[in-house]
């Protein structure tokens, strides 16, 4: 998918606010199939209907994060929120009670092992975020999540000396999109919210918020977006290489 510029962005921007899941790092892009492969390992292990138990998964998946309150919980303990969902799937599917503890410690903890296997920066992230600081761009990573978790990645994938500052939910004790993230974000690079883009995959977090604050929000779509989220966000591109490439055909400020 190509750039789709929905206001004029303007001279370059002193700073950036960049999300770390499903922007810099795969997070959730391949959660269907991870889940559908954890089932198929667990019923080698515990017999149950892998199909009917794959389905209730995705329903149960959907209810449980598609409430904020929910959301805010359940990302800041992982593990737990997925043994819900697979405990009210299993259930669900009316798979036998006494199978139900077997069962579950084994999807998830397949479902775990996979997802960390497939995670990692997306193709040119990370030279993307080298090319922004080249520019002399100040950097912010926003991340919301349990610190533990956030900040294995962040180790794991060298992510702390490319940012002049990190906010983590499970240590900042807030999270997107609640206002204080971001300002506190600004005021740690020393910018105003006018010379500032915040870059991130979810709408409302890394859009709706941070422009209701003053930045431009920048949408990192994957997929096919719709007219309605070209109003919303200031501009829809596919990935951090092709902000590196705006950025750098801007004129600085």
């Amino acid at each position: 998918m190509s750039m789709v510029e929905a206001t004029p962005l303007g001279p370059r921007p002193l700073a950036l606010l960049v999300d770390l899941d499903d922007t810099i790092v795969s997070d959730s892009d391949r959660a269907g199939l991870n889940w559908a492969s954890a089932v198929e390992a667990a019923a080698a292990v515990v017999p149950f209907p892998a199909e009917a138990v794959l389905r209730a998964i995705e329903i149960e998946r959907d209810w449980f994060w598609s409430d904020p309150e929910r959301h805010r919980v359940g990302r800041s303990d992982l593990i737990g929120a997925r043994r819900s969902i697979v405990s009210a799937a299993l259930r669900r599917a009316a798979i036998p009670e006494a199978d139900m503890p077997t069962a579950i410690a084994a999807i998830v903890a397949a479902y775990g092992a996979r997802t960390e296997a497939d995670r990692g920066p997306f193709p040119g992230a990370l030279d993307a975020l080298r090319t922004f600081r080249e520019l002399g761009i100040k950097l912010a990573l926003v991340t919301n999540g349990a610190a533990e978790v956030q900040r294995a990645k962040i180790e794991r994938f060298e992510l702390a000396p490319l940012f002049d500052a990190i906010v983590v939910e499970g240590e900042f004790g807030l999270g997107k999109p609640e206002p204080a993230v971001y300002t506190h974000a600004l005021a740690s690079l020393g910018v105003s919210a006018a010379d500032a883009w915040m870059v991130g995959d979810n709408l409302e977090w890394d859009v709706v918020t941070p422009r209701a604050l003053g930045m431009r929000g920048i949408w990192i779509a994957r997929g096919p977006s719709s007219v309605a989220n070209c109003v919303i966000a200031d501009a829809i591109l596919p990935d951090l290489p092709a902000l590196a490439g705006l950025l750098t055909s801007m004129t600085p400020r």
